[in-house]
């Protein structure tokens, strides 16, 4: 099942969104879904408000359904509070898209031609789950007291915030947690999806999970000048290293 949310300056209560559509299904036009297509719940109005609201892709996971979007936000102020959003590769995708796809059909889906409007969203104490990349885009987005849950081996934030916007995704008192069975140092905090990807973490919990590394910079080496990875009175066992590349900011001494 997919759904539209196209209304603006709305309040959504205790709603749940279920789907099950990965990027490796074949669609009905015979190629691939891929990423763009695979969304459970894609918001397009603006100034909405979710509340104890679920959003689910129960696809499977990434190495046999592929990316399998729960939430796509291609709205402005957009606030979830209270809700949780499950999935595995690529959970929550936040607009805007990059201006330019790496492959042909990369960005195939609903929104693959309209322009790159600048997006801006609020999570307040809401659980992420997820693996690899699982949450991803362009838009600002503060996450407040949130839970991002780990699945399997992978990264976290996946930003391509655009040339010029101040900030990318802020996380403040939040948890950095794992499933059952997710092995200690197998997920990273961030990795650049493109060069001005920018994440900032402030007295976030790091589990165990976390590589002492903390952050990937996805082979992209030329980017180490241009995208802004901060970190900020961590704690917790992700944390307690001195191991991070010296093209992240932090408040203790770095080694590369």
């Amino acid at each position: 099942m997919q759904y539209i949310i196209d209304d603006s300056d709305i309040v959504i209560e205790e709603k749940q969104y279920i789907g099950d559509i990965g990027a490796y299904r074949t669609h009905e036009d015979g190629k691939p879904y891929h990423t763009f297509r695979t969304q459970t719940a894609l918001v397009e109005g603006n100034n909405v408000i979710f509340r104890g609201c679920t959003f689910e892709n129960n696809a499977g996971p990434g190495d046999k359904a592929g990316q399998a979007i729960a939430l796509y936000i291609d709205g402005d102020n957009i606030i979830c509070e209270d809700c949780v959003i499950k999935g595995n590769q690529d959970t929550l995708f936040v607009a805007p898209l990059p201006p330019k796809e790496y492959e042909v059909d990369g960005f195939l889906g609903p929104k693959q031609f309209t322009p790159r409007y600048e997006r801006t969203a609020i999570f307040r104490n809401c659980i992420i789950e997820g693996s690899v990349d699982f949450i991803f885009g362009g838009a600002t987005c503060y996450f407040e007291e949130c839970t991002f849950m780990s699945v399997a081996p992978g990264y976290v934030f996946a930003p391509c915030t655009p040339e010029g916007v101040k900030e990318g995704f802020v996380a403040r008192d939040c948890r950095f947690e794992a499933g059952e069975g997710v092995p200690d140092e197998s997920c990273f905090i961030a990795r650049p999806w493109r060069e001005y990807g920018k994440v900032k973490l402030i007295d976030c919990y790091l589990g165990p999970h976390i590589n002492p590394k903390g952050w990937d910079d996805w082979g992209k080496k030329d980017a180490h000048d241009t995208i802004l990875f901060e970190e900020y009175y961590t704690y917790g066992p992700g944390a307690d290293n001195w191991k991070r590349p010296d093209y992240v900011k932090s408040d203790r001494v770095v080694s590369s």
